[in-house]
């Protein structure tokens, strides 16, 4: 059970950080595209209609590709927040229904003994609900966003 966590964890670790590599890459190339683009387009511009206006033309595509990417934020950031909670339930469903882990417990529980094994579920319940309410505040939008 434990070996199919850690499978899933570098599974998907692996994953990120070839997403995070491949990410930044096309925001490198896309910046350099965006300069070239930007360059041409200023020197169009001004050989066309002067210097003042070359500079607004530069400076409005620099703001088109600002709020493109801040949409992309945005998209990105609503995509992520829906997500762990998804696959939080769905690993912890399927923990619970694996019939080795509730043979693992009630080893456990015969192990301790019920009179001992009270006081550290009691323990565990606090701390799981401490972290379920962090869990919460996390989740919160924040106003300044």
């Amino acid at each position: 059970m434990f070996q199919k966590f850690m499978d899933d964890f570098r599974e998907s670790t692996g994953s990120a950080l070839r997403l995070t590599s491949l990410a930044i890459a096309v925001a490198v190339l896309l910046f350099i595209t965006t300069c070239f683009l930007c360059a041409a387009a200023f020197v169009f511009v001004l050989q066309k209609y002067g210097l003042l206006q070359a500079c607004f033309a530069g400076a409005g595509v620099f703001f088109v590709a600002t709020m493109l990417a801040a949409i992309a934020y945005m998209v990105r950031k609503r995509q992520i927040r829906k997500k762990p909670v998804e696959a939080a339930k769905s690993t912890m469903q399927a923990a619970l229904s694996d019939p080795m882990v509730l043979a693992a417990g009630l080893q456990i529980v015969r192990t301790i003994g019920v009179k001992r094994i009270i006081p550290i579920v009691a323990v565990a319940g606090i701390a799981i609900g401490l972290m379920a309410g962090r869990r919460q505040a996390d989740a919160k939008p924040d106003p300044e966003e």
